[in-house]
């Protein structure tokens, strides 16, 4: 059978994420910092909600495109927050977690051989998605020493005249890092020169913790040419809810919901019932679960430089990329090692591309307890390494 898969299908490599997900949990007693998902249950309003749409019967296909009314609150959600106009009819589309926006983007976009920039380290995801969709995948390496965020040379350096799309994921997964407006004005004027759609994944928007999220849709030239995934895991501690949504401009928005058509139908009933409550009425609890993950977030920075590892302060989501290249390790040894001596899981940086070498990926999404223990347990695996 196996010669009959999609020669795509064969050559993709499966998530390294998955990877240290399955050893953690068939290993007694071990503290996983690997998967990106928050500690926190989902607000209770938002349950609720949940459980009463259920309890009402209201279990039927939706539009395709989402319910109206979480289109509407979306876009003033949006607006609100971010300063981003949208249209709730026609330039919003409601996904299967953000995961399906990416895909249906890269689809509705992607004709063979077109490029597809992307800066790594990055979220598993993009590379696949744009090779599934006959796109050529270009990763740009993001450099530590500019604090992983992306430079208009380093777009330049490698455009051609092949290149169609530009992936911008900040507040970043893996590193953490953001971008400021100053930042994104410049990557704008590069994306209007060469006339490159930017795909711009925000699903971290609400986590960041100096400054205030800003969208490169919201600079002057660049609402025409964003399309904006975002959804409710991250914020709202829905993971499991599978609620994303996608707004960019008409043009690409429509072809999208014909892919989401014949694939998904439409999202979840009972899930879009709970993400409007979450979107009208959970300010306060994001704000409450931001806060806490910035206190994690200290503590981890402290611990990793206490141990004589490098580790850049991240200004966004809820991971730590700190170097492990004092040790001598690569980071898969690191990972592996880490694992069977202190029984403690970390993502290689290798998992996010290759230019994760060197580094390792540590979720602060845990208990404030775990997370200390596990700081105790790798600064002593590292005393070993490093003397």
């Amino acid at each position: 059978m196996e010669q009959k898969l999609s020669e795509k299908v064969k050559v993709i490599p499966p998530s390294g994420i998955r990877k240290f997900f399955d050893l953690v949990s068939e290993m007694e007693d071990a503290i996983s910092l690997g998967v990106g998902e928050p500690d926190f249950d989902t607000p209770w309003n938002i349950r609720e909600e949940g459980i009463y749409s259920l309890e009402k019967g209201k279990t039927f296909y939706t539009s395709n495109s989402g319910m109206l009314e979480l289109r509407d609150e979306i876009c003033k959600y949006l607006k609100r927050r971010f300063e981003l106009d949208y249209d709730y009819k026609t330039e919003t589309l409601v996904t299967v977690g953000g995961s399906e926006g990416i895909d249906l983007a890269f689809r509705a976009l992607i004709n063979p051989g077109d490029e597809v920039l992307i800066p790594e380290p990055c979220f598993v995801s993009y590379k696949p998605c744009a090779f599934l969709a006959g796109g050529k995948p270009v990763t740009i390496p993001l450099k530590e020493e500019n604090e992983f965020r992306l430079t208009p040379e380093e777009v330049e350096q490698y455009v051609t005249d092949k290149t169609k799309i530009l992936v911008l994921s900040f507040p970043n997964n893996p590193t953490g890092a953001i971008m400021d407006r100053d930042d994104l004005k410049k990557i704008a004027e590069v994306a209007i020169k060469h006339d490159l759609i930017v795909l711009s994944d925000e699903i971290y928007a609400e986590l960041t913790y100096a400054q205030k999220h800003v969208s490169i849709a919201s600079i002057e030239g660049m609402k025409e040419r964003t399309i904006i995934i975002n959804g409710f895991s991250k914020a709202y501690s829905m993971t499991g809810w599978r609620m994303g949504y996608a707004v960019g401009p008409k043009e690409v928005i429509a072809p999208m919901t014909k892919i989401h058509q014949y694939g998904i139908m439409c999202a979840p009933t009972t899930s879009q019932y709970a993400a409007i409550e979450a979107v009208k009425n959970s300010d306060s609890d994001v704000q409450e679960m931001r806060n806490a993950y910035n206190g994690r977030r200290k503590v981890m920075i402290e611990g990793f430089r206490r141990m004589g590892l490098e580790c850049f302060e991240p200004l966004g989501a809820f991971y730590l990329f700190p170097s492990i290249k004092r040790t001598g390790l690569t980071s898969e040894e690191f990972a592996n090692r880490l694992l069977k001596e202190e029984k403690v899981a970390v993502v290689p940086g290798t998992a996010f591309g290759d230019s994760g070498e060197g580094f390792i990926r540590c979720s602060y999404a845990y208990s404030i307890e775990d997370l200390k223990l596990a700081i105790s347990r790798i600064e002593k695996f590292v005393s070993r390494l490093i003397k």
